[in-house]
């Protein structure tokens, strides 16, 4: 198997994998206070020097596309775009709520990934346990976290960073309804990187062109311009 490189830039901490052989030879973890893909190049080359590669040795970038942070995808993406073009590297573009999904637990039967929106809104998506391995019952969406679990199954598993900002919705669920450890709300490069190479496996690549974060909506502050004209009008 090719080596590889996973990004992960959704949520409140990024992270960076190396894949060999479907291996992972090397991971760095750092807080979401990078700004700037440039940073990240620094601890890419880090990675790269630790395992004696070079950028050229990349042949495919495995990266997280959200939804999420909105600030975090933008960088991620533009990064891989950025080195799929300067290494010739093959693209892969992996849904994050397919990577946060590998942190379910042991024994799991449903899934529901919390990331807050704000507005008492979460992008969210379910996923159903079938013979060990998440499959997505409900891709990832804007929704309520009332609604969604209305419509999941129990017991259910929540997973993700926006399940504090929704814990009224949560206690109002009834029975049935599992909070996982919140060392488990984060996604993990390593997860891309597995989701990744079974992706590139198949032949589902990415035009640097074309990649774009998956936003799912607008960012808030889009929203709010286009509020403020219309009721200037």
């Amino acid at each position: 198997m090719p080596r590889a490189l996973a990004i992960e830039t959704s949520g409140s901490t990024g992270s960076l994998a190396l894949v060999d052989g479907g291996v992972v030879v090397a991971e760095d973890q750092f807080p979401h206070g990078l700004r700037h893909a440039a940073e990240i190049v620094n601890r890419i080359d880090s990675l790269c020097r630790g395992v004696q590669w070079k950028p050229g040795d990349l042949a495919h970038l495995y990266v997280s596309i959200g939804p999420g942070s909105f600030t975090g995808l933008r960088i991620g993406v533009t990064l891989a775009k950025t080195l799929a073009f300067a290494t010739g590297a093959k693209l892969v573009a992996v849904p994050s709520v397919q990577v946060l999904a590998r942190n379910a637990p042991p024994g799991w039967q449903n899934a529901v990934i919390v990331l807050d929106a704000k507005r008492d809104q979460v992008f969210t998506a379910r996923f159903v346990n079938r013979d060990g391995q998440p499959v997505e019952a409900e891709p990832a969406h804007l929704d309520s976290l009332a609604e969604m679990l209305a419509r999941s199954p129990r017991p259910v598993h929540l997973i993700g960073e926006g399940i504090p900002f929704h814990e009224r919705f949560i206690a109002q669920a009834g029975p049935g309804v599992m909070l996982t450890a919140p060392e488990l709300w984060q996604a993990r490069a390593s997860a891309v990187a597995e989701i990744g190479a079974r992706l590139a496996s198949v032949g589902q690549f990415e035009s640097p062109d074309r990649l774009a974060p998956l936003y799912v909506r607008r960012p808030e502050a889009e929203e709010k311009l286009e509020e403020r004209t219309r009721q200037e009008l």
